[in-house]
């Protein structure tokens, strides 16, 4: 496996930190497009990284605006139009690396809600999305006073950041995942309102476009996740077959938020690659 590190400007001038792992000597079979979740960074990724690129996959993904070593305030979308832009940018760097690789779409958490409104938007060229504990059904609709101040405030102040809230305990049952993501110095804590307004908006789109989903779609969720709740993955899930789009549903039993990080977690690469195996002919 070959790490690159690099970054591009974006039109309204952040620097974005690029990171991306590639098998080695080889071109690869398939491209695919990391988006990370809230608060992280894609240096999390690089067991999942050394996984793809065993079976002869990139994984290429950047920090999202506001997150680990890319500009922007922390915790901090001006808009999910914005957003949704950096992830086209994204891919029009994985397209100069590879211009003629079957392109694949990987979203966990805050990533795979972005993933899935970005497919909708915008994924009718690629091969499929992976979208793992998707942000769809979260705490943050129970938080009444958090949503009245998004609903109220968003559009006036959306650089007003507060702490997201997000227990450490809870992203997976291996300890050691939990220290070395309290000790890491690229997590932060921290969400705007616009960010809080723009997953909002992508719930309530994901939601009401799903049975228009125009790719093949492998979606998996811990069934002991309480950052994100399962519930919104299946309700997603059931509103896209019911529309007649291509859907696979997998949930993993026990398993907490970063199914990618669980003791488990050698199974689920192992569905991950099974399943890229059989979309990217």
């Amino acid at each position: 496996m070959k790490t690159i590190e690099t970054t591009w400007k974006s039109r309204d001038g952040i620097a974005f930190f690029l990171r991306g792992w590639e098998p080695d000597g080889n071109k690869p079979r398939g491209a695919i497009a990391l988006l990370h979740g809230l608060g992280e960074h894609t240096g999390r990724y690089t067991h999942v990284g050394n996984a793809l690129t065993g079976s002869g996959y990139s994984l290429i993904g950047c920090d999202l605006r506001g997150h680990g070593k890319s500009g922007g305030a922390r915790g901090h979308f001006p808009s999910l139009d914005v957003t949704l832009q950096d992830i086209r940018e994204l891919f029009q760097q994985i397209t100069r690396l590879h211009p003629e690789t079957p392109q694949f779409l990987y979203g966990h958490s805050l990533g795979g809600l972005l993933g899935l409104t970005y497919a909708l938007k915008y994924g009718a060229g690629l091969k499929g999305a992976l979208v793992t504990g998707a942000a769809l059904h979260t705490p943050l609709r129970e938080q009444k006073a958090k949503i009245a101040l998004v609903n109220s405030l968003g559009s006036i102040l959306p650089g007003l950041t507060l702490s997201s809230g997000l227990d450490p305990n809870t992203i997976s049952r291996d300890p050691e995942v939990v220290k070395k993501y309290i000790n890491d110095p690229l997590v932060h804590d921290r969400a705007s309102l616009g960010l809080g307004n723009a997953s909002l908006t992508a719930i309530d789109f994901c939601l009401a476009h799903a049975g228009g989903f125009p790719i093949p779609l492998f979606l998996m969720h811990g069934s002991q996740d309480v950052l994100c709740y399962p519930g919104g993955s299946e309700e997603f899930a059931r509103l896209a077959l019911e529309g007649g789009a291509d859907v696979t549903l997998k949930l993993w039993d026990g398993l907490h938020h970063e199914i990618h990080n669980e003791p488990e977690q050698t199974e689920v690469f192992r569905a991950m690659i099974d399943w890229l195996d059989e979309h990217v002919k």
